[in-house]
């Protein structure tokens, strides 16, 4: 008797998928996630990189508020996930992009593939994926971003940064806390999300997903990037 499928979340930065845009690099990861999905139910919530941030500083500067820039961003999401769907095959991936949490969970009843962008003003791609896994009852969720985990201090400025491979909600809030006085460092997981991921007990992963083949190590339980523990 073959398995249940496990539900899996995969949150792919902006910045690893969009900013170096071409069609063999969409096709790098569509292969992946189609080769996750033929055992597991695959939910993916992609970014808007460095082309939505632009978007979003041009509309501001014309006199948008934060919140009225946000859905120019939100748009930029959707059309990175539609471009990952035209990357699928048809019989795996459901043909529209999941507009929020309720047609994301709809959308997987009928195939083992949904994409989706962003959903609200203020929610980044980390918020949206792990709201998304409390959502569906995913069975782990892998944030994709472009380091290769969390460290205890910016391995960009300090040389004797360390690489954590596991740490709990708790620790990583106060890497946080202290990253926010640090200017200029880029979060690797932002508060909501670790708030979801906590409450809801969700297995997290963060990995380096400019190799789209990490996804796969972390689905198939490799000792890779850092995982969250509660």
């Amino acid at each position: 008797m073959s398995r249940k499928k496990m539900k899996i979340v995969i949150s792919i930065g902006g910045s690893i998928l969009i900013n170096d845009l071409s069609s063999e690099r969409i096709k790098r990861y569509t292969d992946v996630i189609y080769e996750i999905s033929k055992d597991n139910k695959v939910f993916i919530v992609v970014g808007g990189g460095h082309i939505a941030r632009r978007y979003i500083k041009v509309a501001k500067d014309l006199g948008l508020n934060n919140s009225e820039a946000d859905y120019i961003g939100i748009d930029l999401t959707r059309i990175n996930a539609k471009l990952l769907i035209s990357a699928l095959p048809e019989e795996s991936v459901y043909n529209d992009v999941a507009l929020n949490f309720k047609d994301a969970k709809n959308f997987s009843t009928f195939k083992d593939i949904v994409v989706m962008g962003g959903t609200e003003p203020g929610h980044t791609t980390d918020a949206v994926g792990a709201i998304l896994a409390e959502y569906v009852s995913a069975d782990m969720f892998i944030n994709a971003t472009s380091v290769d985990g969390v460290y205890d201090k910016d391995p960009n400025r300090y040389k004797d940064a360390k690489k954590i491979d596991s740490l709990t909600t708790n620790d990583l809030m106060r890497i946080i806390g202290e990253a926010k006085m640090d200017a200029g460092l880029n979060m690797i997981l932002d508060i909501l999300a670790i708030k979801v991921i906590e409450r809801s007990n969700i297995k997290t992963y963060i990995i380096d997903g400019r190799d789209p083949k990490n996804i796969l190590r972390a689905v198939n339980g490799e000792e890779i990037g850092t995982r969250i523990c509660l």
